[in-house]
């Protein structure tokens, strides 16, 4: 004989699952702003940004932002790569040893 599905607890592990998932996507957003520097921009003005891009329907400028933000992403991508194998080499250099600390740096 089959068990019975509770439907209860399935309902909640999929509201929690769509709870993160919009936790994740909001942060990906606050990421966003920061790294492109919209971050020092006033909150009424990047709203007011967003709203026009929103409400925009030329095709012609929203491609012109899309390969905007392809090409932001894809040097973003290239500098998170040299970054990552720059600091590889340089433990490489030192033998991966923690750099010492400064007498003005210390607590």
């Amino acid at each position: 004989m089959r068990k019975p599905r509770d439907f209860d607890s399935e309902l909640k592990a999929l509201d929690s699952k769509a709870r993160q998932l919009k936790q994740a996507k909001l942060y990906r957003f606050g990421e966003l702003v920061v790294a492109t520097g919209a971050d020092a921009l006033p909150i009424e003005q990047l709203a007011g940004v967003l709203l026009a891009a929103v409400g925009t329907s030329d095709m012609t400028v929203r491609e012109g932002w899309r390969q905007r933000g392809a090409a932001f992403f894809q040097r973003e991508g290239k500098a998170r790569g040299r970054a990552r194998s720059g600091a590889a080499s340089a433990a490489a250099d030192d033998g991966g040893a923690a750099p010492a600390r400064s007498a003005a740096g210390a607590n």
